[in-house]
């Protein structure tokens, strides 16, 4: 996983919760390299899952919420720090659908070993997106985050379901289905 996913996260506990906290959640997790992380290094997903189990642990939040509210927060950070991904887009649908096909392949331009989940979608409907979510790590509650951030970055009522899908052999899955609140 790309150190610029670890180096926001910690950005985020220390923003949210203060610099004590990542201290101790770095101790707590053992990290191989105490907490030492480069946005164009990378690194072992393994470490960003332990610091998150610190934070819950020393939180009482969930995992999986925390994990949520990162991706929320790491869309705004993309957002501010690649605006150039967002000129073509203009709705949330329009940035979603163009994930796979354009903004992960500027990603390998930037990080040509970045490891990226899949993410290819359809309109069943209209004022309809299904996602669906592949990835070895299964980062979905992150991916959920994400769409989170890229609804409220577009300023739309938009619901949000997802399904957990059986795993594929060594990927995980799962479905999102988007739907305009208002078609």
């Amino acid at each position: 996983m790309k150190g610029v996913i670890f180096v926001e996260f910690m950005e985020l506990v220390e923003s949210r919760m203060g610099l004590d906290m990542l201290d101790r959640i770095i101790g707590e997790a053992d990290l191989p390299n105490d907490g030492a992380y480069t946005s164009v290094g990378t690194y072992d997903h393994a470490e960003l899952v332990r610091m998150v189990t610190a934070l819950s642990n020393a939180t009482g939040v969930s995992t999986p919420q925390l994990i949520l509210m990162f991706g929320e927060h790491l869309f705004t950070r993309f957002s501010v720090g690649y605006p150039a991904l967002f000129v073509e887009a203009h709705n949330t649908f329009e940035f979603l659908e163009r994930i796979d096909g354009v903004i992960h392949v500027e990603v390998r331009k930037l990080y040509p070993d970045a490891e990226l989940p899949s993410l290819s979608c359809t309109r069943p409907a209209p004022g309809e997106l299904e996602l669906l979510y592949r990835s070895p790590r299964g980062f979905a509650d992150l991916a959920e985050g994400l769409i989170n951030g890229c609804i409220r970055h577009f300023g739309e009522a938009i619901t949000v379901v997802r399904t957990n899908l059986e795993k594929e052999g060594n990927m995980h899955r799962a479905r999102f289905q988007l739907a305009h609140a208002n078609p």
